[in-house]
């Protein structure tokens, strides 16, 4: 059993001006993106990023940081912190205290590139496929963020790599011990599941997966199905936001509700992507 490292969110401080880790992590994920596509566009020949220049990569990395900040950020709102909003509109625009969500910022990025596609007048899952292998170390850096802020934590467990949490800084997850206890019982790491399946396995197979010549929206529809499913697995282990709690059968959380449609259209794609492969090769063989 582990003791939570308790790292203080705050990075570093310049005066008034609090720099913090959750935020870091993000400029990380952003920074690896850029670095990625742009190493992919310098690559001669057919590839990945063939018909792509680093001006282009610049743009789109542009384009899709807008959309994960403000799509993220009102995403979290809608979905997790509505009454937030109705107390104080003005919290909408407190990032540095945490409260992005995945499935805000993915819309907010499907719309930046849409937007980047007609600007370049390219085909929308062109765009789509080079960009999604790049996100994942991005997913990564931002759940290690949710870790150093010490939130999204799992279910009570004994598993040996349980972490107590010193009750001083989680009162919320040491209610109903007794008065003194020094740490909560032991719970999953969710973030760090998260972490490793939504960002470093993710990565790992995506970019396998796109360094070969793939269907179009092939790239796309598998990024869709993996993360939604990485996703609903580990929220079986996570606690659902408390002040939203189990929306049905005691155990659907709000998060597994806005993954099934990420699930199924990353299957739908992957269908239409190989059928389509399918049909052309048999219209060569006919006319062939």
């Amino acid at each position: 059993m582990l003791t939570y490292p308790d790292i203080d969110p705050v990075a570093f401080q310049l005066g008034p001006l609090k720099v913090h880790w959750y935020g870091l992590m993000y400029l990380i994920g952003f920074a690896a993106a850029w670095l990625l596509g742009r190493w992919r566009a310098s690559r001669s020949g057919p590839g990945p990023g063939a018909g792509w220049t680093t001006a282009m990569v610049d743009d789109v990395v542009f384009y899709s940081v807008i959309g994960v900040i403000a799509g993220g950020r009102l995403g979290y709102m809608l979905f997790y912190g509505y009454d937030q909003i109705l107390a104080n509109p003005l919290n909408a625009l407190k990032v540095w205290e945490g409260g992005m969500s995945f499935h805000g910022g993915l819309i907010g990025v499907l719309i930046a590139i849409g937007l980047f596609a007609r600007k370049y007048q390219l085909k929308y899952f062109q765009v789509g496929d080079f960009v999604a292998p790049l996100v994942p170390l991005g997913l990564f850096a931002g759940r290690i963020g949710n870790f150093i802020n010490g939130e999204l934590w799992g279910h009570a467990t004994w598993v040996p790599w349980a972490m107590q949490l010193p009750c001083v800084r989680f009162p919320e997850y040491c209610a109903g011990l007794p008065a003194g206890a020094e740490f909560s019982p032991p719970l999953h790491p969710s973030q760090l599941y998260e972490a490793g399946l939504e960002g470093l396995v993710l990565f790992a197979v995506l970019w396998w997966f796109s360094s070969r010549p793939r269907p179009i929206m092939a790239v796309s529809g598998l990024f869709l199905l993996l993360y939604g499913l990485f996703r609903f697995v580990v929220e079986f282990v996570r606690q659902p936001d408390a002040h939203i709690g189990y929306l049905a059968f005691d155990w659907l959380t709000m998060g597994q509700l806005l993954t099934l449609p990420m699930l199924l259209a990353g299957a739908l794609l992957l269908a239409l992507a190989y059928g389509q492969r399918g049909s052309s090769r048999s219209t060569d063989r006919a006319t062939g």
